[in-house]
């Protein structure tokens, strides 16, 4: 199976990861940086809260999925400014540590991308599922929509692991009843032309593609743009 062997090899990619307690600037979705506590814009904002695979590891940022998402809203007449905090290595719980970081300002909806690394790694399920239901709680008390996406982990921890990691996250978007996106890398994982050298992260193709993924989940989200009316399919 391609996607199995593409996972057997993911934990030689958490060697080269950079660390999860690095300091970090998140991105946002038109190239620049976005410090603590700057206000950039007057648009609400979109926080993708993620590791490698949000950030862009080995892609121009102008390729990485949020900064296509931004092109989409822009293009769409949405105003909104999509902020990429996602950070090479991060864990559940790394994002758990910087959540009240990432949802400082006017933030109308968070991606939320972890558990990928928590995989790798090996760690409890049930650490990293009540690190994510911490992050979805938060945001959702702040009135906050979530969009939540699955990962797979390595089947070298055994199917009993694989298969209560994969629940883990159906359950989390039951419970608190959110936007779910079922597996980030849909359609991408495991496809060689879709990705780089590395074999795990997308490159530009399939970066592509994850973020037509990541639209269908969060166009039912947003305001709709003065003039528009209901979402036309040719435009998704």
């Amino acid at each position: 199976m391609i996607l199995r062997s593409l996972l057997l090899a993911l934990p030689l990619l958490a060697i080269a990861c950079a660390p999860a307690d690095a300091p970090v600037e998140a991105e946002t979705g038109r190239g620049g940086t976005l410090a603590a506590g700057t206000d950039l814009s007057a648009r609400p904002r979109i926080v993708f809260l993620g590791d490698s695979l949000t950030a862009g590891l080995g892609l121009p940022r102008a390729h990485a999925v949020p900064a296509l998402i931004q092109q989409r809203l822009d293009a769409a007449g949405y105003r909104y400014e999509v902020v990429n905090a996602g950070v090479s290595g991060d864990t559940s719980a790394g994002g758990l540590r910087r959540l009240e970081w990432a949802l400082e300002g006017d933030v109308d909806i968070l991606v939320v991308e972890l558990g990928a690394n928590d995989g790798l790694r090996g760690l409890p399920v049930a650490q990293m599922k009540r690190n994510l239901s911490e992050i979805i709680g938060a945001a959702r008390s702040r009135g906050i929509a979530v969009v939540l996406t699955g990962m797979e982990a390595p089947p070298n921890y055994g199917p009993l692991y694989t298969a209560e990691f994969r629940r883990a996250y159906r359950e989390l978007a039951d419970e608190h009843d959110v936007t779910f996106v079922p597996f980030f890398l849909e359609g991408v994982a495991g496809v060689p032309a879709l990705n780089n050298g590395d074999g795990i992260h997308p490159n530009a193709d399939g970066a592509r593609i994850v973020h037509e993924t990541v639209w269908r989940a969060l166009e039912p989200l947003l305001d709709r743009p003065a003039g528009r009316g209901p979402v036309d399919a040719s435009d998704r």
